[in-house]
């Protein structure tokens, strides 16, 4: 059975981008163009993993993510930003967000992350704690995310 996506983004060209090569994949993807149009969608049907961008007009992604998880506490998402923050990221893992990646990412990274998010059982974590994110927060290229905290945990800043 094939992955189910929902595609989240307000920039078209990415969006139609990203959706044809997802689908070349093998993935089922069904694509948003606005926060809203989202949650419309969600309300209806049910996705193995949803992407979404974090920086879109009138609805943000992290609003989007707060009200998706409201939705479906269980729900795997992933976020993609183009302006990654060491401060937003640990905000949209806590707020539920499976993984957090940087734009560019590398579409193999990407498709290896949905199918890893998705295989996961719903609601448990990597970790294998009930409630906990499905995946590390890491970055699309360069040094992710999650090591850059642990270097500011070991150094104790």
């Amino acid at each position: 059975m094939a992955v189910t996506v929902l595609l989240i983004d307000d920039d078209r060209e990415f969006l139609d981008i990203l959706a044809e090569r997802l689908t070349i994949r093998g993935m089922e993807v069904t694509s948003a163009a606005s926060g809203r149009a989202a949650l419309d969608l969600v309300r209806d049907a049910r996705f193995n993993v949803i992407v979404l961008d974090l920086q879109m007009p009138e609805m943000d992604g992290l609003q989007v993510l707060e009200r998706l998880v409201a939705l479906d506490p269980a729900q795997r998402i992933i976020l993609l930003t183009g302006h990654a923050t060491v401060s937003r990221g640990v905000h949209a893992m806590k707020l539920g967000a499976a993984d957090v990646l940087e734009k560019p990412v590398d579409i193999r990274e990407l498709v290896e992350r949905i199918k890893t998010v998705a295989s996961a059982p719903r609601g448990v974590g990597a970790n294998g704690q009930a409630g906990q994110p499905s995946g590390p927060l890491q970055k699309g290229r360069g040094q992710g995310l999650l090591q850059a905290l642990r270097g500011l945990f070991k150094s104790g800043r």
